[in-house]
């Protein structure tokens, strides 16, 4: 499999909770506090209501890819895909530590981290 090569996000205080424990390997996702409902991507604003009480829960770490695409022509070939999370929101992210010739809508997977320096780590999701 080749060797994959990571840009990280900008770290800011709306997100800072998110990315410093993902560096620890836990995978938080937000929530809105008075509809329930899970959202993606982090931050501390709830579409829902437009209030600033969005909170962070721990997240299963599991989802089904919704659908993928496998980018072979770049200097270093890989699969980017929207996952469903079980909680329910829909992210964008790489699929990695597998086949890309075995990736298929509707596969399970579960998050794995990808340490990127001393203080980040990335989410990206691997088959379950």
């Amino acid at each position: 499999m080749p060797q994959e090569s990571y840009i990280h996000p900008p770290i800011n205080p709306e997100t800072k909770e998110f990315w410093d424990a993902a560096k620890q390997g836990k995978f938080l996702v937000p929530r809105c506090p008075d509809t329930g409902k899970y959202l993606w991507f982090p931050r501390r604003v709830s579409p829902f209501t437009g209030k600033t009480n969005v909170e962070y829960v721990e997240g299963k770490g599991t989802g089904t890819i919704y659908t993928f695409s496998v980018m072979r022509r770049s200097k270093q070939p890989y699969c980017i895909a929207y996952v469903t999370l079980d909680e329910g929101p829909t992210i964008m992210t790489n699929i990695v530590n597998v086949d890309y010739d075995t990736v298929e809508i509707g596969m399970k997977v579960k998050v794995t981290f990808k340490d990127l320096n001393d203080e980040a780590a990335l989410p990206l999701f691997e088959p379950a």
